[in-house]
């Protein structure tokens, strides 16, 4: 015997459609679509004549008085049924006006709507235009088309091949030739031979083992092998690597500034030789919530447009008001109606409970929309969910994955949920508005006198910002900026 706590299956959906953003939303209620043959969505040019929305603020999605849905009178609740003489599904009258309006419905997209036809000639114009279609070419690919115009021999061309295989998105060789020469038992000598071949194949430093390797492999394409670029990468890869600038000019006997000039050609060199063939992960963000300042005021409202609207169909209700329809088939399309109803309304208690979040996230981040990320104040999803009047569960799902469009740009709704830091006067401020703070006294230092993350502490307690050393250089360490050590330019 044990106790367990299981989510009923409406309230499991229900929580997923609150924690999906819309792109995956939509998939979800498409999903429904073809499992539900009761539901079916309302496009949005036909809304204004199949809905009238009853508008809660700007986040209504479905109206009550939709005539796509049950009447008030019609209850589909079997538990509510009276058990008497009286057919439970006589509603005649009104499903015959339900009938005779659909019937209207279908006749008038019979009217207006004009198959397409196509000529073979324009079917042909169309594939040819999909076979046009550029796909991307990985760099293994990219690296094999070589190999096949590349003098490589027929023996050498699986060698080759393993080779490539081995190589990983980024240019790198991530195998030795120990380790490649013991899994095939070819020898070291016919492996290393083959990776000098690929090793001039484009782009200038692909098949490298390492970072080194790889910039000097540009440099000679570049025939640079006796320029102090060379040298440096040669013969002080580690001390570039810690920018030692004045131990790198003592080892070659130039100036400081010389070497200093090397080293920013340097930094023109690709690291990574194969970004260029990457594929595109651009995320393309869909903003939820769009918040708008009208006078003093802000409007908060939810992305409605790209969330589907939905009706019970007609055609069903039909099936229902017909005499001879078995319990069965009224059993049946009962179920699906409650679904299709739950469905309905999770989606508007969906954009309801974002709208409250966010509009309570506007409140308490007025400074923040009307100034920008300096004024930004702690806030914690506690505080939220007591005014909002939910569990910080729910606000943690409903703002998960979830971007809000905000007159200072578009950012992550979990962006504004942030620990705080107390000034010298009381105030909370927001460890993000910190950090920002101290990338601006970084990006305002002098690139001979770098700033230390003590000299950074006490300008801060200037500001009346206290804030420990270890905290500074965390912050620092997030905002990707180095130690003054290597900040420092001679």
């Amino acid at each position: 015997m044990s106790l367990q706590q299981v989510l009923a299956p409406q309230l499991q959906q229900s929580l997923a459609l609150l924690q999906a953003p819309t792109l995956e939303l939509k998939a979800l209620v498409e999903q429904e679509l073809q499992q539900n043959p009761l539901l079916e969505e309302v496009q949005a040019e036909d809304q204004e004549q199949v809905e009238k929305p009853e508008r809660e603020g700007d986040t209504a999605l479905i109206s009550q008085a939709d005539p796509a849905e049950p009447p008030a009178d019609v209850n589909f609740d079997p538990a509510t049924e009276k058990a008497n003489s009286e057919p439970v599904d006589d509603f005649q009258a009104e499903f015959e006006r339900l009938t005779q309006l659909d019937q209207e419905w279908r006749d008038h997209f019979a009217e207006t709507s004009i198959p397409m036809r196509t000529s073979p000639e324009e079917e042909e114009r169309r594939q040819f235009m999909f076979d046009s279609l550029a796909s991307g070419t990985s760099l293994q690919e990219h690296l094999l088309e070589q190999v096949r115009l590349s003098e490589v021999t027929d023996d050498q061309r699986p060698v080759a091949e393993m080779i490539i295989g081995n190589i990983d998105d980024y240019g790198y060789l991530k195998a030795t030739i120990e380790e490649m020469a013991l899994g095939t038992g070819l020898p070291t000598e016919l492996i290393l031979g083959v990776l000098n071949v690929i090793q001039t194949f484009h782009p200038a430093g692909v098949g490298a083992r390492d970072l080194r390797e790889c910039l000097l492999l540009q440099l000679e394409r570049q025939n640079k092998q006796h320029t102090s670029e060379y040298r440096i990468v040669h013969d002080f890869m580690e001390a570039l690597g810690k920018r030692r600038i004045p131990e790198i000019a003592r080892g070659l006997g130039q100036d400081v500034v010389d070497v200093q000039k090397a080293i920013q050609r340097i930094g023109l060199l690709e690291p990574r030789p194969g970004r260029a063939f990457l594929p595109d992960n651009d995320q393309y963000v869909l903003p939820e919530v769009f918040v708008i300042k009208s006078g003093e005021d802000f409007v908060v409202s939810t992305n409605n447009e790209q969330i589907p609207h939905l009706r019970i169909s007609n055609t069903y209700k039909d099936l229902m008001a017909q005499a001879d329809s078995s319990s069965e088939v009224r059993e049946y399309i009962r179920e699906k109606i409650r679904a299709g109803k739950f469905l309905i309304k999770s989606l508007h208690q969906r954009q309801q409970t974002i709208r409250n979040i966010a509009t309570e996230i506007v409140n308490r981040q007025r400074e923040f929309m009307q100034k920008g990320v300096a004024y930004l104040k702690p806030l914690t999803m506690v505080q939220v969910a007591e005014v909002v009047g939910v569990h910080e569960t729910t606000v943690s799902r409903a703002v998960s994955g979830k971007y809000m469009q905000t007159p200072q740009g578009i950012f992550e709704m979990k962006y504004f949920f942030t620990s705080g830091i107390q000034t010298a006067t009381g105030e909370g401020m927001s460890n993000t508005s910190v950090k920002d703070m101290i990338a601006d006294i970084f990006k305002a230092e002098d690139p001979g006198k770098p700033l230390s993350d003590q000299e950074v502490v006490l300008m801060l307690s200037e500001r009346g910002i206290v804030i420990a050393r270890r905290t500074v250089a965390k912050y620092r360490s997030e905002l990707n900026i180095l130690p003054s050590n290597l900040r420092k330019v001679y």
